[in-house]
């Protein structure tokens, strides 16, 4: 055996997390799950929501905002009931500027610099003016809060690098209503605030009544799920479970690598071995160890030690072997076959793993809300991982099928696009009871 071939079998030893290591993270996230519900230390964070299942009957005009990542995106829709719904508008626009025109998402820019450019954004989808219109507005916010009602919550901590600065410890809705005042856009009255995995769920369980789980996959990842009797309230609700900063995860070397040079060290643990922003460091830090020893293009391979350099969607091309776009990216000369199949063979056992670990997570919240599996459930998956990540969906299914075994038939996976934004839409339906 080669010296490249024995690093890659390292490395698939080190990312390999086979059915055994699942099924004890899977326990361990049901105790941690159970553990928060409770009030309980626990890493899950277990935020209520104010919000049961839709009901399939909310109708009506609603604007929704959606912001979560380096994105934030404002819709126009009419909710027409038993999931149907039609979008009259909406736009999308980046927090930071490619061109470093503008960046909103650092420590030199304010809360209120942030969400008076949001304001901005949603005034330009609204219809032509009249005088006495009301714009109920729904409002993904997609970091961990501490939620006291529908339409009220509080920043505990950015995630996702953003380091804007005035917003942790700050009201949500009220950081927004002040913006729109400013902006004398005192018609558009925001109504709910909620979690992208709560409207993620919202969005399916409008036409679907199955639907008790629903997870982000893509930048971030993230997952709720229907308590069918909150502590709070003896009713049912949404919990979002912040299940990202679960801890009792089965780290490898590079996760410990890449989580010691992150914004956050010992937090966010599983989101960090699992989330398309880290994904793409977890593949960085693997190949340039290669790349380091000369290993792999002569020890020649541009940025590959510059920390975040490769994204999530790059990873997908590297398992798609796109080596002409790639070589021209990365200014490669010379790229011999092996080469090129090492990085793929590196690119699949990270999404492998990530799917893996995601999937036992959500065996861990069966085993809560249907320890038996006697009911059939759905869950509702949004994000670009499991929408476009090459094998990802196959092995996330494959691996929740085989984590609960002859079972498997009561559980589906279906895919709920675009839920973070017209989940808020149905969110602000629920809270304006209609």
């Amino acid at each position: 055996m080669n010296e490249i071939d024995h690093r890659l079998e390292m490395i698939t030893r080190q990312l390999s997390v086979d059915t055994a290591v699942l099924n004890t993270m899977a326990a361990k996230f049901t105790v941690a799950l159970e553990s928060g519900l409770k009030g309980d230390q626990s890493s899950l964070k277990m935020l209520p929501s104010y919000l049961a299942t839709p009901t399939g009957d909310e109708t009506g005009s609603f604007l929704a905002l959606d912001f979560g990542g380096t994105n934030v995106r404002a819709l126009r829709l009419n909710l027409l009931g038993r999931g149907q719904y039609v979008l009259q508008e909406q736009l999308s626009r980046p927090l930071r500027d490619t061109e470093g025109e503008y960046d909103y998402l650092s420590s030199n820019t304010t809360a209120s610099q942030l969400f008076d450019f949001i304001a901005q954004q949603i005034a330009t989808i609204l219809p032509v003016a009249c005088e006495n219109c009301i714009y109920p507005l729904g409002h993904t916010f997609s970091f961990p809060c501490l939620q006291e009602n529908v339409n009220k919550a509080v920043l505990m901590h950015w995630t996702k690098e953003i380091q804007t600065m005035g917003a942790v410890g700050e009201e949500i809705t009220g950081l927004l209503n002040a913006a729109l005042s400013r902006q004398h856009l005192s018609q558009i009255v925001p109504k709910a605030v909620i979690n992208d995995t709560v409207g993620t769920l919202l969005t399916a369980a409008y036409g679907n009544t199955t639907t008790d789980i629903g997870s982000i996959c893509g930048t971030g990842h993230n997952t709720c799920y229907l308590e069918k009797s909150s502590p709070l309230t003896g009713k049912p609700m949404i919990i979002n479970l912040e299940s990202g900063n679960f801890d009792q995860v089965p780290q490898a070397d590079v996760d410990k690598l890449v989580d010691a040079g992150s914004e956050r060290p010992g937090e966010q643990l599983l989101e960090k071995m699992t989330a398309g922003r880290y994904i793409g460091e977890i593949f960085r830090v693997l190949v340039a160890g290669l790349v380091k020893d000369r290993l792999l293009f002569d020890g020649q391979m541009d940025r590959m030690d510059i920390p975040y350099s490769i994204s999530g969607a790059e990873v997908a091309l590297f398992i798609n072997e796109t080596s002409r776009w790639l070589a021209e990216r990365y200014r490669i000369v010379e790229c011999p076959a092996n080469s090129w199949q090492a990085l793929c063979r590196i690119a699949e056992l990270v999404v492998a793993r990530s799917a893996r670990l995601v999937a036992a997570s959500y065996r861990g919240i069966l085993a809560h809300i249907d320890p038996d599996l006697a009911e059939q459930h759905t869950i509702a998956i949004d994000g670009s991982l499991y929408e476009k990540m090459p094998g990802y969906a196959r092995h996330l299914q494959e691996t929740l099928a085989n984590l609960l075994g002859n079972k498997a038939r009561q559980v589906k996976i279906q895919l709920s696009k675009d839920g973070s934004g017209i989940g808020a839409a149905i969110a602000a339906a629920i809270a304006k009871g209609g």
